[in-house]
């Protein structure tokens, strides 16, 4: 067969079906059993059985035990790299650039399954200063990155809310309250919610979809990154923000 640098018309059949099912659960944002992703699908319960055996043996999705049904797998995250390296390269010079006007780290996070977790960052030159490291999560309900990835669409993991601080914000209908003012004024903030002496503010990327691609941070020590100092930093951040976003 002659090679036309394009990709091939036919597809498999197959694989259609399995790209169908992540689909399904990745926009339910919960778990699915096998007999509701048949009814969003079309597809037979017994293919979907199989099809998901194969998915969870790679981890792209979890298979829950108690319950008996299906979620998007950490797999997932995983194999997402390649597109999440291209966003590191592109937002690389605004979070040295952030952090150099600034003074605090600047730190590039993804949305993972439950929370956000750290892609890049860029160090506050500063000899006091907050510590970030690529690969730490940020808890959804406690952090400023955090709560963008829950008001874009991110989802907390059952359960109580866990309380850091005096600061934590514990009650789910607070929490969501302030999700909604986020998504109303497009920006984050934590005052001592995950740890008592550092602040942060939060800004979405989004992709040409709407949908969330990465959070912008800033954070510091609470002692010099204060409340207004945070609020001076959001102009800079949605401005980063808005640069990065309009090439994805």
């Amino acid at each position: 067969m002659a090679r036309t640098g394009r990709p091939a018309t036919r597809q498999v059949a197959a694989v259609q079906r399995a790209i169908a099912i992540l689909d399904e659960l990745a926009a339910a944002r919960t778990e699915l059993g096998t007999n509701e992703i048949a009814r969003r699908t079309g597809i037979n319960v017994s293919t979907i059985s199989r099809i998901l055996a194969t998915l969870a043996a790679g981890g792209l999705v979890g298979h829950v035990p108690s319950t008996g049904r299906y979620r998007i797998g950490a797999g997932i995250v995983r194999l997402a790299g390649a597109v999440e390296l291209d966003i590191r390269s592109l937002a690389r010079p605004h979070l040295e650039e952030l952090a150099g006007h600034l003074g605090e780290t600047a730190t590039l996070s993804v949305p993972g399954e439950h929370e956000a977790f750290t892609l890049d960052f860029a160090q506050s030159p500063l000899s006091v200063r907050s510590v970030a490291e690529v690969g730490r999560t940020s808890v959804a309900h406690a952090t400023a990155v955090g709560k963008v990835f829950l008001a874009h669409g991110g989802t907390l993991p059952h359960g109580p809310l866990k309380t850091y601080t005096e600061r934590t914000i514990a009650d789910p209908a607070v929490l969501e309250a302030d999700l909604a003012a986020i998504r109303t004024r497009g920006w984050a903030q934590a005052v001592g919610e995950r740890e008592e002496d550092l602040n942060a503010v939060a800004v979405p990327l989004l992709a040409r979809s709407g949908k969330l691609a990465a959070i912008l941070g800033v954070q510091g020590p609470a002692a010099r990154f204060s409340p207004r100092v945070m609020r001076a930093a959001v102009e800079l951040l949605t401005d980063k923000a808005a640069r990065i976003s309009a090439v994805l």
